[in-house]
């Protein structure tokens, strides 16, 4: 009974490393954080927060952790468990992800960065608040479709002045007449 016991917490544990291998395999970005003295609402407002921010905060016990780490990209993260650990993996854009995190952080004091693996390089806590007042990708796609658009809206104008010019000169000769 005891061995059948055994067996099944074994075999869930197993289950959960694995999934939580998958999540480091998936994910662009990984933070280790300390959530102690949160509390329930806080925790689940913080994840209702990075989920809209396409991430997920989980907490993962150290054990756990350890074994998943291995064979990912983020083993080196293992150096930062100590305590209780929550953890922020994002699945698309860093920059906005880690605003939503910043902010969160900088409104709930208890909720602590420890460190952080952006796409192969470590982030400490400060080098993470940098990161978090870059601007997002949508917004550096629209600085960059704005920028590659302005050439030909000036060309556009451009070509379009010399019967704007016209049209404002006949205009001015029509307002002339009518006064007279």
């Amino acid at each position: 009974m005891a061995e059948a016991v055994a067996s099944t917490v074994r075999e869930e544990k197993s289950k959960l490393v694995s999934e939580f291998q998958e999540k480091f395999k998936a994910a662009k970005m990984a933070v280790v954080t300390e959530y102690r003295g949160l509390t329930v609402a806080q925790m689940t407002r913080l994840r209702r927060e990075m989920r809209d921010a396409s991430g997920e905060y989980q907490v993962i016990k150290n054990t756990l952790a350890r074994r998943a780490l291995k064979d990912t990209p983020y083993h080196s993260l293992e150096r930062l468990l100590e305590g209780p650990n929550g953890w922020v993996f994002g699945y698309e854009d860093p920059a906005t992800l880690s605003k939503a995190l910043v902010k969160f952080v900088e409104e709930n004091e208890k909720l602590a960065i420890k460190g952080a693996l952006v796409e192969g390089e470590f982030l400490d806590q400060a080098r993470f608040k940098v990161l978090a007042r870059m601007p997002s990708r949508s917004e550096l796609q629209a600085k960059l479709l704005a920028l590659m658009c302005a050439p030909a809206a000036q060309l556009l104008r451009l070509i379009q002045e010399p019967g704007a010019r016209a049209v404002r000169l006949l205009e001015t000769i029509r307002k002339q007449k009518e006064e007279k």
